[in-house]
């Protein structure tokens, strides 16, 4: 009992110096902050630029950081993120929220990790975490399951730890006010069903717009065609969007699935066709919005070379006459 009680205080000593030190970093980069709001300057990683379901080996999953001055707010948190943010120079205390812009686990699936490093290390700020309708069912059945893990690091009497972590659920038309950002929520396509069905979608997925100081991006995950993304992202910018070559995509799965009816393939063509967007529709639907920059991400299939990523920025270019810009993991825009 004695060497356990040991072991715990030299944890517990050890998690302490590291919060320590996150707090002194924290409070060195507050007081070296004295410009001004108009000179704030934001940056925006793409820390993960697979696109899902399926892992990658040469790119991480779904997942972005925003830095606007001394803030650092995750724009989805796919599986790797947390290490994926430690290797574009950031830490995990830092985060102050995340955004995600629909619950399907290539975009979800690092949220866990980054919840588990907050205890580890004993971060007691609050986490803000912002997402579509199911967010809060999502992260509350993430806390209880670390509740295992929570007694192993605080079973002794007298310990304890909060998670502090809020949720909030956005909708089409949400507004979030940050230090000096401010956020308008979209409601994308990706969760469409056919008419036919005459059903309810019973997911959300978002599109945001961050206004800051210095300028305006529009990231959104998944998404088909959208007039409200459209609308969201006017005169941004800069747009961060999804893509999908669906051709190529239906051509692997013929390969792999030889004896699938062609029934099934027209659904899954559907499917894509409706929830994605190929390369021609991000620029249509950048020129519409008469946004300056795309930024693609989440691409499917994976862009393997150069030759690849050239013909899709020349599919995009055909309706679109801005800067094009297909992103690798730990790019900064």
């Amino acid at each position: 009992m004695k060497n356990s009680m040991v072991r715990q205080s030299i944890c517990l000593l050890a998690y302490g110096l590291l919060v320590v030190a996150s707090q002194s970093q924290s409070a060195d980069a507050a007081d070296a902050s004295t410009a001004t709001a108009d000179s704030v300057e934001s940056v925006f990683v793409t820390l993960g630029t697979a696109g899902g379901p399926d892992a990658q080996a040469s790119r991480a999953q779904p997942a972005n950081a925003l830095v606007v001055g001394d803030d650092l707010y995750l724009v989805d948190a796919g599986d790797g993120a947390a290490g994926q943010l430690v290797k574009a120079g950031f830490r995990v205390p830092k985060v102050k929220g995340l955004f995600i812009s629909h619950n399907h686990f290539d975009h979800t699936g690092g949220v866990l990790a980054l919840l588990g490093l907050r205890m580890q290390l004993v971060v007691k700020d609050t986490l803000t975490i912002y997402g579509p309708p199911g967010t809060q069912s999502f992260i509350d059945g993430l806390l209880v399951g670390m509740e295992p893990a929570r007694q192993a690091a605080y079973g002794m009497p007298g310990q304890s730890w909060q998670a502090n972590v809020e949720v909030k659920e956005l909708v089409a038309g949400s507004v979030v006010e940050l230090n000096g950002v401010t956020v308008t929520v979209a409601e994308n396509t990706h969760f469409k069903i056919p008419e036919s069905s005459h059903s309810e979608e019973k997911a959300k997925s978002l599109s945001f717009r961050f206004d800051m100081p210095d300028r305006s991006i529009v990231f959104t995950g998944d998404t088909g065609p959208s007039e409200a993304l459209e609308k969201l992202a006017k005169g941004a910018d800069m747009l961060i969007s999804e893509m999908m070559d669906i051709p190529a995509v239906l051509d692997i799965i013929r390969k792999v699935n030889p004896n699938m009816p062609q029934r099934q393939l027209d659904a899954i063509e559907w499917h894509f066709r409706a929830h994605h967007v190929l390369p021609h529709q991000v620029g249509e639907m950048a020129a519409k919005a008469g946004v300056e920059r795309v930024v693609v991400t989440h691409m499917v299939p994976n862009i393997r070379d150069e030759a690849m990523a050239e013909r899709y920025r020349a599919e995009i270019a055909e309706g679109f006459d801005g800067d094009i810009e297909i992103a690798n993991d730990l790019d900064r825009f």
